[in-house]
């Protein structure tokens, strides 16, 4: 397994993300997003794996970007936003390969092989 952990160093999640995988001694990368952000092709498969960019943005977010993007139809534009500013995604995003999954998903990580 190639785990990586894309988060916030403040998200409660993100933390339990990365406990989860530190009992099982499973070992993983963990990205910073606000600092780095995504690279473009993990982008791309990220948005691919868990089925297309309104599955990847925290709605539930209070910055008034979010407000604007549930009245956008373009779905392209959406991702330009989120990829430009990746702290409009909930976390954590973890990626294993190509596969990936939002927020908080142990039932999901323990069938990963």
């Amino acid at each position: 397994m190639n785990i990586q952990i894309f988060g916030k160093s403040k998200c409660f999640d993100t933390k339990k993300a990365e406990r989860y995988f530190k009992e099982r001694r499973i070992p993983y990368q963990m990205i910073d997003l606000k600092r780095y952000g995504f690279a473009p092709r993990e982008f791309d498969s990220i948005l691919s794996a868990v089925g297309g960019v309104d599955k990847l943005i925290d709605w539930e977010g209070k910055s008034p970007d979010i407000t604007l993007m549930k009245y956008m139809d373009d779905p392209r534009a959406k991702e330009d936003k989120v990829f430009d500013d990746p702290a409009l995604a909930k976390t954590p995003v973890v990626r294993n390969g190509k596969q990936a999954t939002v927020g908080y998903c142990p039932e999901i990580w323990a069938t990963w092989k």
